[in-house]
């Protein structure tokens, strides 16, 4: 059953589109909150251009077919999936809306849609869990060097239900930005990191940052310290678990760490890789058997230069030639970009910033608004496209822009 046909709802005549959502959003957040959600690595290039990649395609639409009944759901982790679009794992909703991750999974079950959850979230893996009742959700982990760590969240999650987990595999070290540096971010009292409340100072240090000296005294004994390597061996990070010193693991290899997660998560959850975005690191991840692909650069967070998640989308899909799923994330703020990731062969997207801004904006009401905006532009295109099933949609409904504004098709 699609979205909207689930009961229509009255239009938030203020806000019609995600564009108009941004703005309300901005004045909704504070500076801080703001600039860490929107910011992109370095110069924001590869940010910017996760979006405007979708500017260099345009839709062939066919008419004369019926499109009186049209089917905009999918398949996903065995469930029906109302749209082939699922909230990306973002961390720390709570710097939205104090209601944070269990007003976003209440928004992803009523608009019956996939939510991936990050391990840096403001609400535990267990709360937000019970708030789905079954309908699917992912982990999106970071593998520390601690390995136990990482166990324990896993196995906290195959207990929850948890569906599959969402391997970052970008960020051997964290991208530069900043914003986050200038503003010192720090995670505001009372939130805390929820899935590592039991570090002290997990509610405190989770983003790094400067301490007041009337509070340096006591987090001495808590401090956080990165890892590093002396020349002679590799010295795991210490202290507890903080982003900027857990987080980052240059250490991540195929060979050791797939094989690794997919026995830790056996039988009851998935292995998929996040932040895929080359036709080699595709063909490794079928060879090692991974379950599935999202190609992502962390939303141009990470490495600034980098190929747009829609350019680097086609490569990708060839080279999994169906054998695995291969998703997207990135820049999405419109219906017909979802219609055009899957055009270029992705089987579902995701998508973080724009439900950031409707929690913002209203809670959970406004993650359902940005839901129903995303799925109702979805069938709107799909109808005007002249398909009625997901499935239909391929590169035939597509040709590409070139740079001297002539069209090619694919």
């Amino acid at each position: 059953m699609a979205f909207q046909e689930k009961g229509e709802k009255p239009d938030d005549l203020n806000c019609l589109t995600i564009a108009e959502l941004e703005k309300h959003a901005a004045l909704c957040m504070d500076k801080q909150t703001r600039d860490y959600y929107n910011e992109g690595a370095d110069s924001g290039s590869t940010l910017l251009e996760n979006s405007t990649a979708y500017s260099k395609y345009r839709i062939r639409p066919r008419v004369l077919r019926d499109v009186s009944l049209i089917d905009t759901s999918v398949s996903v982790w065995g469930a029906r999936n109302s749209v082939p679009i699922g909230v990306a794992p973002s961390a720390m909703h709570c710097l939205a809306h104090p209601d944070g991750e269990v007003a976003t999974v209440k928004a992803c079950k009523e608009a019956g849609v996939a939510m991936g959850l990050s391990s840096f979230s403001t609400s535990t893996l267990e709360e937000v869990a019970s708030g789905m009742e079954g309908h699917p959700l992912v982990l999106q982990l970071y593998l520390f060097e601690e390995r136990e760590r990482s166990r324990k969240l896993i196995q906290r999650a195959k207990k929850s239900g948890y569906k599959a987990v969402f391997l970052t595999v970008d960020t051997p070290m964290l991208g530069r930005r900043n914003n986050e540096i200038r503003n010192q971010f720090k995670l505001p009292k009372p939130y805390k990191i929820a899935n590592f409340v039991e570090d002290s100072s997990a509610s405190e240090t989770v983003m790094g940052g400067s301490t007041p000296k009337s509070e340096q005294e006591k987090e001495k004994k808590s401090t956080s310290t990165n890892g590093y390597n002396d020349g002679k061996g590799r010295h795991v990070p210490t202290g507890p678990v903080t982003f900027h010193t857990h987080a980052p693991n240059p250490t991540l290899n195929w060979e050791r760490d797939i094989s690794w997660l997919k026995e830790q998560c056996s039988p009851e959850m998935e292995v998929w890789v996040k932040g895929i975005a080359t036709a080699e690191d595709a063909h490794l991840a079928v060879q090692h058997g991974v379950d599935g692909i999202i190609v992502s650069n962390h939303g141009g967070r990470q490495l600034n230069g980098a190929t747009a998640t829609l350019d680097a989308l086609p490569e990708i899909v060839e080279a999994a030639r169906g054998r695995i799923p291969v998703h997207v994330d990135g820049g999405i703020r419109q219906g017909t970009q979802v219609f055009k990731a899957l055009a270029l062969g992705a089987d579902f997207v995701w998508v973080g910033r724009p439900v950031l801004w409707g929690l913002a904006y209203k809670g959970q009401e406004g993650v359902e608004l940005c839901l129903r905006l995303l799925s109702d532009e979805f069938r709107l295109c799909m109808a005007l496209a002249g398909t009625v099933k997901v499935e239909d949609i391929t590169k035939e409904y597509l040709v590409k822009i070139d740079k001297s504004g002539f069209i090619s098709r694919l």
